[in-house]
C-alpha cells in the first residue's frame, strides 16, 4: 500500500537514492532467503525472527521508549512482551508485503466486517472518493487487498524506502497487487488528486511524524499529527474512514474493519477521532503496531 509522508506537503523531487549499506544488505540476504520458502513457513520464520532480534536490534530501545511514553503504567515485564510481540510482527509484515502473489490470493477469504462498509459501497456506486486512513498496523496490504478483492480500486501514496534494493522490490510488490500507485513527488501528487477528484479510493497511513504536525491527543499523551488527511476529505467532499487489517488466530490470519466515516466538521476534530480510532486499536492489539515511528519529540509537553 503505502509508507507515505504528508500528501498536502509540497513534494521533492526524489534525490538519488542511497547506497546500500553492510547493513541493508544483510537484511536483504535474509528476505531472500526468507522468500524462496512456501509463504506460510516464511511468515512464521520472519516472525521468529523479529522477536529474536528484539533487544537486540537497534530500534529495540525506540520501540521500548515509545511503550513506555504511551503506556507509562505497563509493569515493565508487559513492556518486554508488547515490544518483542511489536518487532516479530514487523519482520512478518515486511515478508508478507513482499509476498504480493501470495497476499492477493489470501485476500477472498479474509471477513471484512464494521458499519463503514456499507458507506464504501455507496461512495463507490456514487463515485464519491474516499480516503481509508489507516497505519502500520497489523497489515495493511491485507485490508488493501480484501477491498480490492470487493471491487474497489485502491490508490496509495508512498515515500521511497532508505534501502534501494529493497525499495525496488517494495515499490514492484506493491504496485503488481494494486494500482494505481502514487509517489512522493510533485508528479505524483498531481496524479493523486486526479485520482481523488474522479471518485477513487485512497489508502493513506497516519502514524508517522512530520513537521508540519499539530499536538493533538494519542494514548493520552500530546502527539504531532499531520492534518492533511481531513484537509483532502474536506477540499475534495472525500469519505474519511479509518479500516484496519488485524491479525487473529488461525487461518486465513486477519480481519479487515472498516470503521464508520468520521463526520465533516474541521481539520483538527476530524484529525483527533482519527487519532482516537486508531488508539482504540493499540490499546486493543499493543502488539501489532510499530513502535518506533518517534512521533515523540522533545517539544512535547
Amino acid at each position: 500500500m503505502t509508507l507515505p509522508d504528508d500528501p498536502l506537503a509540497a513534494p521533492q523531487d526524489p534525490a538519488p537514492p542511497p547506497r546500500e549499506s553492510g547493513r541493508d544488505r544483510a537484511i536483504r540476504l535474509l528476505v531472500d532467503a526468507l522468500m524462496l520458502l512456501p509463504f506460510r513457513l516464511r511468515t512464521a520464520l520472519a516472525y521468529r525472527v523479529g522477536r529474536f532480534a528484539a533487544g537486540r536490534s537497534r530500534s529495540s530501545q525506540r520501540v521500548n521508549d515509545a511503550i513506555h511514553h504511551f503506556l507509562p503504567d505497563l509493569p515493565p515485564a508487559e513492556v518486554a512482551r508488547i515490544a518483542t510481540e511489536a518487532q516479530g510482527n514487523f519482520a512478518r509484515m515486511i515478508v508478507e508485503v513482499l509476498s504480493a502473489r501470495d497476499m492477493a490470493a489470501l485476500a477472498p477469504t479474509l471477513p471484512i466486517e464494521g458499519p463503514g462498509l456499507a458507506a464504501l459501497d455507496e461512495a463507490h456506486a456514487q463515485g464519491r472518493p474516499v480516503i481509508l486512513v489507516s497505519a502500520h498496523f497489523g497489515n495493511y496490504d491485507a485490508w488493501r487487498l480484501a477491498l480490492i478483492r470487493r471491487g474497489f480500486s485502491i490508490g496509495g501514496y508512498f515515500k521511497e524506502l532508505g534501502n534501494p534494493v529493497m525499495n525496488q522490490r517494495y515499490v514492484e510488490a506493491v504496485s503488481a497487487s494494486g494500482q494505481p500507485m502514487f509517489p512522493d513527488t510533485g508528479e505524483g501528487l498531481r496524479a493523486l488528486v486526479k485520482f481523488l477528484r474522479k471518485g477513487g479510493m485512497l489508502g493513506i497511513l497516519m502514524d508517522l511524524d512530520r513537521p508540519q504536525g499539530v499536538l493533538l491527543d494519542f494514548l493520552g499523551r500530546p502527539t504531532r499529527t499531520v492534518l492533511s488527511m481531513a484537509e483532502m476529505a474536506l477540499r475534495y467532499n472525500a469519505l474519511l474512514v479509518p479500516v484496519w487489517g488485524i491479525r487473529t488466530e488461525g487461518k486465513p490470519g486477519f480481519r479487515v474493519v472498516v470503521e464508520a466515516p468520521v463526520p465533516p466538521s474541521d481539520a483538527e476534530t476530524m484529525t483527533q477521532a482519527l487519532n482516537d480510532a486508531f488508539g482504540a486499536q493499540v490499546r486493543a492489539h499493543p502488539g501489532q503496531w510499530v513502535w518506533w515511528h518517534n512521533r515523540r519529540k522533545g517539544d512535547h509537553p
